[in-house]
C-alpha cells in the first residue's frame, strides 16, 4: 500500500507559545509528514498529512484526545472542501438546507475559480448552475476555471463577447473533456428548437454543463433543481438578493433590450 492522505483538523482553546511545535512533534514522532498547514477559521488550523498506513492515524487521535489545549474535530481522507479550506485559508459558505447550494462573494473569486477547477477536473457528466446579477463575474469566473483545469469551454448560448446561440456543434467539439457553458436567459429569449435540441444532447454526454442561471433553466425546461450537483451562488456582497425581477417584466422595447442587462 502506498502513501496515504489524511487531513486533520483541531480548535485551539489555549494558544500558547509552542503549541503548534509540539503537535508537529508528534507527527514527527509517528513518522507523519505534513504536506500543507493553514487557519481554517477563528481558532482553528487544519493541516494535510501523509502517512504509510492506518495504525499511524489511530495512533495519533489516541494522543491527541490527551492534550488539553486543543480538540480535533476533523481526522479523515480529505475531501475537496478540506483541500480548499487549506489552501485559502477559509472554508466555502455552504447552505444549511441545501448542501449542493455552495455561496460566495467577488471578493472571493480566486477561491471560487479554485472550486470549480477542481469539480471540473472530474471525469463524467456534471451539471453544475450558477446564480448571480449581472457582471459579479460569472462567465468570467467559469472560464478561468476551464483554463486552471487545462480544459475547452464552448459557448453554447452566452452574451460574454457577443451574443452566442448556437443550434449545432462541429464533430470535434462533442468531446467529453469540454466545458460546455450555458447561459439560460439568452437561450431562453433568443433560442429556437434545434439550439434546445442541442442542449438535450449534451445533457445526455458523460461530460460537465455549467447553465448560468438555472433557476430560469428549469422554468422552461423538463429539468429540475434536483438535477444539478452543484448550484453556485455569486454576489457582489452577502446580503445582495439575486432576483430575476427585471427579466420577468416585459419589455417596451422588443427583447433586444435584455441583452443589454449583460447577463
Amino acid at each position: 500500500m502506498g502513501k496515504q492522505e489524511w487531513y486533520l483538523e483541531y480548535e485551539i482553546h489555549i494558544n500558547r507559545p509552542g503549541l503548534l511545535g509540539d503537535v508537529a512533534s508528534l507527527l514527527g514522532m509517528l513518522s507523519i509528514n505534513i504536506v500543507t498547514i493553514n487557519g481554517v477559521r477563528d481558532s482553528r488550523r487544519g493541516m494535510l498529512l501523509l502517512c504509510d498506513n492506518n495504525e499511524q492515524i489511530e495512533r495519533l487521535s489516541t494522543i491527541l484526545q490527551t492534550m488539553d489545549n486543543i480538540t480535533v474535530t476533523k481526522l479523515r481522507q480529505p475531501k475537496l472542501l478540506d483541500r480548499l479550506a487549506v489552501r485559502h485559508g477559509r472554508y466555502i459558505q455552504r447552505d444549511v438546507d441545501d448542501k449542493k447550494t455552495f455561496r460566495f462573494v467577488r471578493d472571493e473569486l480566486g477561491l471560487l475559480v479554485d472550486f470549480m477547477a477542481e469539480i471540473f477536473k472530474e471525469k463524467g457528466h456534471k451539471l453544475i448552475g450558477i446564480r448571480g446579477m449581472p457582471r459579479v463575474g460569472k462567465t468570467e469566473s467559469i472560464v478561468a476555471a476551464s483554463v486552471c483545469a487545462n480544459k475547452r469551454w464552448l459557448f453554447v448560448s452566452s452574451t460574454l463577447i457577443k451574443q452566442t446561440v448556437r443550434s449545432q456543434l462541429i464533430e470535434g467539439e462533442y468531446s467529453e473533456e469540454n466545458i460546455f457553458i450555458i447561459d439560460a436567459i439568452v437561450s431562453t429569449r433568443r433560442a429556437n428548437e434545434r439550439h434546445w435540441q442541442l442542449i438535450r444532447e449534451l445533457m445526455r454526454l458523460e461530460a460537465t454543463k455549467v447553465v448560468e442561471h438555472p433557476d430560469i433553466f428549469v422554468r422552461h425546461t423538463e429539468y429540475t433543481l434536483d438535477d444539478f450537483d452543484y448550484i453556485i451562488e455569486l454576489r457582489h456582497d452577502p446580503n445582495e438578493e439575486i432576483t430575476y425581477d427585471v427579466i420577468d417584466q416585459p419589455s417596451l422595447f422588443g427583447n433586444d433590450v435584455f441583452s443589454e442587462f449583460d447577463f
